[in-house]
């Protein structure tokens, strides 16, 4: 060690003492409890509605019966009854589903965001509006309306000759705070002897790290694992204390397990997803590709002159065979997933081979991983 590389060491060595010392150095991957998962009952529900567009510019259904019906059943609510066999004409109109989500602590007379979309032939819903839709949850209740003027992202065009230009989706559209909330949903915690913390992915691991931190934090025993995925919380009886007490719950900060090892190969596009934790035992793989080219050069054969022979073709064949030579390399025990990429750059592998040579590895009992074909 020489005398000016000494101090720029002492310097380095200070600086990360006191990181240390005032707080700044944090545990690496921390992650917090609300991000794994959420506590039971505070869901989202969905709604369904069925309801009618009208304003279009002539890019409506036509003449279909249900959107003849509900068109119907929607002017008879202004006391207006058509003449039997009279249907009114739908070109400016279209017949559409309306969906949209129920957050966990929506109360009456909040909005909520729609989404509308045509069930017909309705080409565009374009500058359409929404009427009053009733829109449905699960067990046929209504929790919310629907009413509103679409924004639609799409376009498409039709010209006389028959040419078609469409972009994105016209016959889909949104309505920003389109929805408006008429009845809540009992989440049940307030009610509930204890509290349920259901972890997004289930890990035994995760959810004993999950309970210990809590308890950690909260300075007692009121955490408990119940299985992989469920984490049985003792809660106030008070629901004030219970948000409290949820609050510092979501907010903990906690380093969580090595997920289990997985190699991840979609078959339909070829992409192949490998996480940290695969490793891979003392192996040697050889990769090689064997090329077979055949030329055809036939050549025109002329007969001599004053004879009886024909003019004719002889076929001539060329076969080259050429197999490229990787050689083999050697996979130290517990390779981690950057020399699996190196290995896997150094003999140029394509996505398909390289799934084949993930399965001879498995097959092998050198990888030390779960492969999952999506």
């Amino acid at each position: 060690m020489t005398l000016t590389s000494f101090p720029l060491k002492l310097i380095k060595f200070l600086i990360l003492f006191f990181c240390i010392s005032v707080g700044w150095w944090s545990p690496a991957h921390a992650e917090r409890i609300k991000d794994m998962g959420q506590f039971q009952g505070l869901r989202a529900n969905q709604l369904t509605g069925y309801g009618i567009v009208v304003g279009l510019a002539g890019t409506g259904d036509d003449s279909l019966d249900y959107s003849t019906r509900g068109m119907k059943g929607t002017i008879s609510r202004f006391g207006l009854t058509l003449p039997p066999g009279v249907n009114p004409a739908l070109k400016n109109s279209a017949a559409v589903i309306v969906t949209a989500e129920l957050a966990p602590f929506a109360k009456p007379g909040q909005r909520l965001d729609v989404t509308v979309s045509a069930i017909g032939k309705a080409k565009s819903l374009r500058g359409g509006t929404l009427l009053m839709s009733p829109l449905y949850g699960a067990d046929g209740n209504i929790y919310a309306m629907a009413q509103g003027n679409l924004v639609v992202g799409g376009l498409g065009v039709d010209a006389a000759d028959g040419s078609k230009l469409s972009i994105n989706i016209p016959s889909a559209g949104r309505i920003d705070n389109g929805g408006t909330v008429e009845r809540s949903v009992d989440t049940g915690f307030a009610t509930s002897p204890s509290l349920m913390f259901n972890l997004s992915t289930q890990d035994l691991t995760n959810a004993s790290l999950v309970a210990a931190a809590i308890n950690h934090k909260l300075g007692r025993q009121v955490a408990d694992a119940v299985d992989g995925a469920t984490i049985n919380i003792q809660a106030p009886v008070n629901a004030v204390e219970r948000i409290r007490l949820m609050s510092r719950i979501e907010n903990i900060e906690l380093v969580p397990a090595e997920p289990a090892a997985r190699v991840i190969i979609n078959a339909r596009t070829g992409t192949i997803v490998i996480n940290g934790a695969v490793r891979i035992w003392p192996a040697v793989v050889s990769h090689g590709k064997l090329t077979v080219k055949v030329d055809e050069d036939p050549r025109v054969v002329q007969p001599a002159p004053f004879s009886r022979g024909v003019t004719a073709t002889e076929q001539s064949s060329d076969i080259a065979v050429t197999e490229e030579r990787n050689p083999a390399f050697l996979m130290d025990r517990g390779a981690n997933l950057s020399d699996i990429v190196k290995a896997i750059n150094r003999i140029g592998a394509s996505p398909g081979d390289l799934v084949a040579i993930l399965q001879a590895l498995k097959q092998a009992g050198a990888l030390k991983a779960e492969l999952v074909v999506i």
